[in-house]
């Protein structure tokens, strides 16, 4: 979502377009009702841009009845596309509506002041509305009172599994129930998926057994306050009591505020969201289970804001770790420890480069393999100058 609007301030730049508030989508899975001003500070948002891009609440009525065009962006496009192709549209209508906003604007080689503008639109005029950034803030406190803390984005939940077709520790009933969510999805067209050669590839997010044996390897206490940045876990309690027994003090929305402080955000998953997103931004170390689009979006943020500590687990290799475990080829101790802290060294947010694509791919694909713009905005939005932790990024001690 938060891609997807500061792309659409870039492209309405490029374009010579008046933005009018995005409409959020209220026909996804999640069923939330919530419009722009209910996640997003709007007059916030209008203001800190009105020397980039004109920003207005909704379209005048004297365009009610103008031409429209509704146009699906070409993914990953740069200038030269919205400059000739969709700009070219002004010649016949008054109005275009972007169908979609996810991908649309190139990671790479766009003009730097449109890159800076993504930047701005992003950390400094997205800002959450009041009463989610209050909420955000009393959370926050309420976590500190406990000392630094973790902030686990644990993508156990029934969707991810359901779509990804990961069963690992999972029983056949729950496997089963899976499935059949995912079959009776219209909308996902991969129904059929190998569960172990997801888990093999690193396709999977670690479960709570997992992430358990995880920290322990990473050397952090038992009393390390941890966040759940998540929404309901899959199976509960039967799925989390490894977890909670090596770390009993796992925190969550419903556990650090009451039922008439959360009852506002009730029901609407992108507020609820937003909360888990404000904690994550501000702990002392973001650990996220899978590589999706809360976490790439909270690991960029975090980059931003001076590079804050934020492992991204190998999945790839953990579960092999894990397996030999299972099988009673390795035990827990030092030797896995210092396999783990060594493999993930280099895995915490340190300053630099985006990525680029991956050598051999084209195409689409090609755009596909590069880091997103949103997840590392190094080196286009920060500042490059020699700083304390430019030379001296944290390690896991």
């Amino acid at each position: 979502m938060r891609a997807g609007i500061c792309d659409m301030v870039a492209v309405a730049r490029i374009i010579n377009a008046t933005l009018v508030i995005p409409e959020l989508d209220k026909r996804s899975l999640w069923q939330d009702s919530s419009n722009f001003s209910d996640v997003f500070d709007e007059d916030h948002f209008i203001n800190s841009l009105k020397n980039d891009v004109n920003v207005i609440k909704k379209l005048p009525k004297e365009l009610a009845s103008a031409t429209k065009a509704v146009k699906h962006f070409r993914s990953w496009s740069g200038v030269d596309y919205y400059e000739e192709e969709i700009a070219r549209l002004w010649d016949e209508y008054q109005i275009i509506r972007a169908a979609k906003s996810d991908s649309r604007l190139a990671n790479n080689n766009l003009p730097p002041d449109i890159q800076k503008l993504r930047c701005r639109a992003c950390y400094e005029a997205l800002r959450f509305a009041p009463k989610i950034e209050a909420m955000g803030k009393m959370l926050v406190d309420r976590m500190r009172s406990y000392g630094p803390y973790i902030a686990l984005h644990l993508r156990f939940e029934k969707d991810m599994l359901a779509f990804s077709g990961c069963t690992h520790d999972l029983s056949p009933e729950e496997a089963e129930e899976l499935k059949a969510i995912r079959e009776n999805t219209t909308w996902w067209k991969v129904k059929e998926i190998d569960p172990v050669e997801q888990r093999s590839k690193g396709y999977c997010p670690l479960t709570p057994r997992e992430v358990g044996l995880f920290l322990s390897a990473l050397g952090f206490p038992s009393n390390t306050p941890i966040y759940i940045a998540a929404g309901e876990i899959y199976g509960g309690d039967s799925h989390m009591s490894d977890l909670l027994l090596r770390y009993p003090l796992l925190m969550n929305k419903e556990k650090l505020a009451s039922i008439e402080e959360l009852e506002p955000f009730v029901n609407h998953a992108s507020q609820l969201a937003a909360l888990d997103y404000i904690v994550s931004i501000e702990s002392d170390i973001f650990i996220p289970t899978y590589s999706g689009n809360m976490a790439r979006a909270v690991e960029g943020h975090r980059r931003f804001l001076g590079h804050r500590k934020t492992i991204s687990p190998d999945r790839r290799t953990l579960v092999r770790l894990f397996d030999k475990i299972d099988q009673g080829t390795m035990k827990e101790g030092k030797n896995l420890s210092n396999r783990i802290i060594e493999i993930h060294r280099r895995r915490q947010g340190s300053p630099r480069k985006r990525k680029g694509p991956i050598s051999g791919t084209k195409g689409t694909d090609r755009f596909r393999s590069e880091e997103a713009f949103y997840v590392n905005p190094l080196p286009d939005c920060l500042c490059r100058k020699e700083s304390s932790y430019m030379n001296n990024s944290q390690s896991i001690r």
